[in-house]
């Protein structure tokens, strides 16, 4: 007979355990982002998302310490995802590409787009919310300031990465509350119409600097020869 070996599909992927726990953590955030939607952030108890979750109030607390974590739950992933493919960006394919196609894959694809949506018209409801999600996409901001100045080789003193970046950040959230008064979550090529220009207009700015700085660099160096 034959001698079957399991050893390869055991170390493939997450464990039985680790799925379950993936799947327990997915539901919760789906119900209470349903929750939040239709009854409102404030109204909505810890109690009611583990009701609707059919879960007990213990099991939400061994995943999220409170609604805010859950409401934001994804944020610390997609950072840490954004850093690596920034990090391994194919040659010719520059720094805002990048931020341009992993926020249309992130957001807007179809089995992510329904979620992700009700998650932007959460928070555009509420100015506490948008005020925490702001000091949340401080740490996208420096991702995306970081690789900029790399791919630039700017030095630490260089604004432009960080003017970029900011102004890249300060691009989406216009688009956010645009795009959180539809009814429906855009599809992804609405939603790289929406994102195209802005990138148009930071890379246009980054350029324009790059030619002053230039510029004055030429300065310098011509009057230090006089």
């Amino acid at each position: 007979m034959k001698k079957v070996c399991y050893a390869h599909g055991v170390n493939d992927g997450p464990g039985l355990r680790e799925r379950k726990k993936q799947r327990t953590r997915e539901t919760i955030t789906r119900v209470a982002l349903e929750l939040f939607d239709e009854g409102g952030y404030d109204a909505t108890t810890l109690a009611d998302i583990a009701e609707a979750a059919e879960i007990s109030p213990r099991t939400i607390f061994a995943y999220f310490p409170s609604k805010e974590a859950i409401l934001f739950s994804e944020f610390p992933a997609m950072r840490d995802a954004l850093e690596r493919e920034l990090a391994n960006r194919p040659a010719g394919k520059d720094v805002l590409e990048v931020v341009a196609d992993f926020l249309v894959s992130a957001v807007a694809r179809p089995e992510n787009a329904e979620i992700e949506h009700r998650r932007v018209r959460i928070v555009e409801s509420d100015e506490t919310l948008r005020n925490q999600m702001q000091a949340r996409l401080a740490g996208f901001e420096e991702v995306v300031a970081a690789a900029i100045a790399g791919e630039l080789g700017a030095p630490k003193n260089d604004l432009r990465p960080l003017l970029a970046a900011a102004s890249l950040m300060a691009g989406f959230g216009v688009m956010f509350k645009s795009v959180s008064s539809r009814k429906r979550p855009p599809a992804p090529e609405q939603l790289a119409a929406f994102i195209d220009p802005i990138v148009t207009f930071v890379r246009g700015g980054l350029e324009a600097t790059g030619r002053i700085r230039d510029a004055e660099g030429d300065g310098e160096r011509t009057r230090s020869t006089d």
